[in-house]
């Protein structure tokens, strides 16, 4: 119902964030693959909490366990199951929040729905949900560099009118990770974390944008109608906790364009390769990637939980009151980083297990 995302790179993500602990299922991995705690655990630490004043001070290690799946070190092609337990959950901070809802947050659409709730941290529509998906992303990256050298660098771009100058041709991760906040500007990123920090001590929130490029993709991935490549792409990001928008190549700005200045035109490279001169197209044109760097765009609102007082309502339909306690992200930029990173690889590892099936079975 909604907890399963891919067709042949299938995961199955469980959990809540205030439950015993949170994971995934991997079905689909491709056997004989050398895979260990160790490939996975560098991503989930980029997005623990914990980590610095710009985010939540919930304590938690997130580390995780294999628990099938894996056998000498190697994938056996069987379901992959990996548990991160919860550590450090102070369900008590939301005793208030069982009977009112938190303003623009899932709290009165998940009554609406089901009935009921885990209003202890909210459940499944917390951000500790994404763990699963990031633990089973670190292994599409894996499979995505071991089979074609794809790399995935995702980085903070924007935050509320704060923007970062970064070229992502070049971008490196090692750039991404200088500061805190995951911006590679580094003059910029200076004055976003004052400005999420002087939020933060508001109690309030802040949004903005993460980039993110993939590159050395494969042309050819992706399908010409319904499962394009860019569609995938958007309903995987999209469905992250607090997205709100998405862009590809030019994005909206293309709009502003005629049709000379936005097309792409092709060369011939001098290893007898068909390239584009530009790359307005994203890296994907009908649906299907052309062998140029994919680059989207995400935009995430300001965390909805804040603290200071809002107008609200109980589940009984009374008026009311609501300053949020707790422990929450002023801004979610910097942890949702490598949740991008973990969508587009889980999305492109999906595409080329697809490729491979359709278009090489013959070869």
């Amino acid at each position: 119902m909604g907890n399963t995302f891919g067709h042949l790179f299938r995961i199955t993500t469980f959990g809540e964030s205030h439950g015993g602990g949170v994971g995934v299922i991997i079905d689909g991995c491709p056997p004989r693959l050398n895979l260990s705690e160790s490939d996975i655990q560098g991503d989930l630490d980029r997005r623990r909490p914990g980590q610095s004043k710009i985010t939540t001070p919930r304590k938690e290690t997130d580390t995780c366990e294999i628990i099938s799946g894996v056998f000498q070190g190697k994938t056996l092609g069987t379901p992959i199951a990996i548990l991160v337990r919860n550590k450090d959950a102070r369900s008590q901070d939301y005793n208030e929040m069982a009977a009112k809802f938190r303003p623009s947050h899932a709290d009165a659409t998940y009554e609406a729905k089901y009935g009921i709730r885990n209003w202890q941290g909210g459940g499944r529509s917390s951000a500790r949900e994404t763990i699963g998906r990031v633990a089973a992303g670190a292994i599409a990256k894996k499979i995505l560099y071991q089979v074609a050298n794809v790399e995935i660098i995702g980085y903070v771009k924007r935050i509320k009118n704060l923007e970062g100058n970064v070229n992502p041709d070049t971008v490196t991760l090692e750039e991404v990770e200088s500061n805190i906040l995951r911006c590679p500007d580094q003059e910029m990123a200076e004055k976003m974390i004052d400005l999420i920090d002087q939020t933060r001590r508001d109690k309030d929130s802040i949004g903005g944008v993460v980039e993110c490029i993939a590159r050395y993709v494969p042309k050819g991935l992706g399908e010409p109608v319904f499962d394009k490549l860019e569609a995938d792409l958007a309903k995987a990001v999209m469905s992250l906790p607090a997205s709100k928008g998405f862009e590809i190549g030019s994005g909206f700005a293309g709009t502003l364009l005629i049709g000379s200045e936005h097309n792409d035109e092709f060369y011939i490279d001098d290893d007898g390769n068909i390239r584009t001169k530009t790359n307005r197209s994203g890296g994907i044109q009908g649906g299907i990637s052309n062998g140029e760097n994919i680059i989207i765009r995400v935009a995430f609102k300001p965390t909805a939980t804040i603290g200071k007082e809002q107008k609200t309502v109980t589940s009984e339909s009374e008026e009311t009151t609501l300053a949020a306690k707790g422990r929450h992200d002023p801004c979610v930029l910097s942890r949702a980083v490598p949740m991008v990173e973990a969508m587009v690889a889980l999305v492109l590892c999906d595409h080329l297990l697809r490729w491979q099936g359709q278009c090489k079975v013959l070869t």
